[in-house]
């Protein structure tokens, strides 16, 4: 029988909690210290929470201290108006780092362009130099060192043999010896029936847990903070709570129907796939919550900066008798829950045999929640980028009309083309950008080519794309070579363009056909922005050109990003990189690249 020591076991950081027997003795002790006054607490905040209009609180306050104090007190909890797990996991992680290298497994790719963060793929081993910061970790890969996001990575405690090897191993040993199943790791477990139950009752355990917890934001936040109108306006609870309580009524409902599925007697013979396909389209109402939840973050530190609403919240949490976590790490768990749907039936699917039943569905249902993965990604993409749109707009020049995001939020592709149009069929050098929906043209300035001067747009819902063999063309009379025609249904506008190169013309084709593509795909999807976002992106875009220097990252979302002995941590949020996870991946978009080739984009 293989030794448990040489086992590769695949933790989650809150698996290295439990096994640190330092971290949970300080943990104990931290809890010991809080309980001492909760009863006291729970006193002082269910008179501020339930009772409407003034309280006569001085008898509380005798016996709590001030307002002040409990202040204080609350705002030096490590586990509170911060992210959630305090410092435990770093405790636990550091404590394994101290002792030997530590090494993790990606989960996912990892691109990017900042050389001071690690790029991985998925399946690459990571050493795990520094974990002091709970979102970014520092670490090697062969001869390079960054930092990457620890959400993107699993932990491995022994790296001398794979799970998979493991396992095997250990089947052909049951086999060949007749050997018990009870093993090391409990019994049954080398049975791959055994596994598969295993990941059946984790998801039905995760499942029902994820209620609880939505039932508490729904039941111990929003429902409170409702009545208290003279604190909270239906904007603000939007802002912050975004459409969680639609999440709830929705997993209720898939909860139900996995619990119809699941055989409590032989868990490994439940056919949960299919649940996940039925609802699948469903999960996309996840997109509108991420989405919303950098919003979420701002406006919530906002507000936590009033005594009364630090109170109120944690009033709300004490009388819901929720886990000691902070609101906003509550607020974080769905943006998790929609990444870890595809691991667990990536898991489950491990663990199936091709001749189950159940097979089929799950490996379409893990296929399907990678799609949804992807649209949440994209659509976040999107999101993000119409404030560059909205920059770029405001660095033109002689913009004239309504503003690019009146009616797009993607550019596809940019580049020089020579413009021929009737009647003068005169060709004008010019520089065009291609939005979903429209085609914006500009002139370089003859002195400065990084100025772009506003020349006109074409609406590509009225255009149709023909291309042109080389020769003269007929309508305008002239010689054309590497040519393309955008022209009206009925002819009324005839457009003639002529690119440089004929691979140039052939990107060119099919970035106009990445358009109509894209376009459909958002009317199937439902993909809109809205008025307030887009106003809001335009005025942000206004103030920034009005100053003439780039905005500062302000933002309280970043704040809890801390500043250590390697370099500066990166100004992105892992919670936000999280959702990329399906593969294969998204096609790379062009987009910074082609907002980056204009000057005023240009450090």
């Amino acid at each position: 029988m293989v030794p448990l020591s040489k086992a590769f076991l695949m933790l989650d950081v809150f698996s290295v909690l439990v096994t640190s027997a330092k971290n949970k003795e300080i943990l104990a002790k931290k809890q010991q210290t809080k309980c001492c006054r909760t009863d006291s607490f729970v006193l002082y905040f269910s008179a501020l929470v339930i009772t409407d209009g003034p309280q006569d609180k001085s008898g509380l306050a005798d016996e709590v201290g001030s307002e002040d104090d409990l202040y204080n007190e609350f705002r030096s909890s490590s586990n509170r108006f911060g992210h959630p797990g305090g410092g435990g996991e770093q405790l636990a992680i550091n404590e394994l780092i101290s002792d030997g290298s530590v090494c993790a497994e990606a989960l996912w790719d990892h691109v990017t362009m900042d050389d001071q963060e690690l790029g991985f793929k998925a399946g690459d081993v990571i050493e795990v130099v520094d974990a002091t910061n709970k979102e970014w970790w520092w670490g090697r890969v062969l001869d390079s060192e960054g930092w990457f996001p620890a959400s993107f990575v699993r932990l491995r405690v022994n790296q001398d043999e794979p799970m998979e090897e493991y396992l095997a191993n250990l089947d052909g040993a049951s086999e060949g010896g007749g050997a018990s199943m009870e093993g090391p790791l409990g019994p049954g477990l080398p049975c791959k029936e055994q596994m598969r139950a295993n990941v059946i009752n984790e998801i039905m355990s995760t499942e029902r847990d994820y209620i609880k917890h939505l039932k508490d934001i729904c039941e111990g936040y929003i429902k409170q903070c409702r009545k208290r109108t003279d604190m909270f306006t239906e904007e603000q609870l939007r802002t912050i709570f975004g459409n969680i309580d639609e999440l709830y009524r929705f997993q209720k409902k898939f909860l139900k129907a996995l619990e119809k599925k699941f055989n409590k007697d032989h868990p490994h013979l439940s056919e949960i796939g299919s649940c996940f396909l039925e609802h699948q389209t469903n999960f996309q109402i996840y997109s509108e919550y991420c989405n919303n939840h950098p919003n979420a973050c701002v406006q919530l530190s906002k507000v936590m900066k009033i005594k009364k609403y630090v109170f109120f919240f944690e009033a709300c949490r004490l009388l819901q008798k929720m886990i000691d976590i902070s609101l906003d790490g509550f607020l974080l768990t769905p943006v998790q829950k929609i990444c870890k749907y595809p691991l667990q039936l990536a898991e489950l699917l491990k663990y199936t045999n091709p001749q189950h039943r159940d097979y089929k569905d799950v490996e379409a249902a893990l296929n399907a929640m990678k799609n949804v993965a992807r649209l949440i990604n994209e659509r976040k993409r999107r999101l993000e980028n119409i404030d560059k749109i909205a920059q770029w707009q405001s660095s033109i020049e002689d913009w004239e009309g309504e503003d690019i995001l009146s009616r797009s939020s993607d550019l596809i592709f940019s580049g020089d083309l020579t413009k021929i149009s009737q009647p003068q069929a005169k060709g004008q050098q010019r520089m065009f950008f291609l939005f979903d929906h429209q085609l914006v043209f500009c002139k370089k300035d003859l002195l400065r080519r990084d100025i772009l001067y506003y020349k006109g747009r074409l609406d590509m819902d009225q255009m149709q794309v023909v291309d042109v063999e080389d020769g003269k063309d007929k309508d305008f009379n002239v010689s054309v070579k590497n040519a393309l025609k955008l022209c009206s249904p009925g002819g009324e506008e005839v457009h003639l363009l002529c690119a440089k190169k004929p691979e140039q013309k052939q990107r060119w084709l099919r970035a106009f056909a990445d358009e109509r593509e894209q376009v459909q795909h958002d009317l199937e999807t439902g993909f809109t922005i809205t008025e307030v976002q887009k106003k809001q992106a335009m005025l942000n875009a206004s103030k920034r050109h009005q100053t003439g220097k780039p905005k500062a990252v302000t933002r309280p979302y970043y704040d809890f990003l801390l500043r250590q002995k390697h370099p500066t941590l990166p100004t992105s949020l892992p919670q936000q990189q999280v959702i990329m996870l399906a593969e294969p991946k998204r096609k790379t978009s062009n987009f910074w690249h082609n907002i980056g080739r204009l000057t005023p984009f240009k450090k």
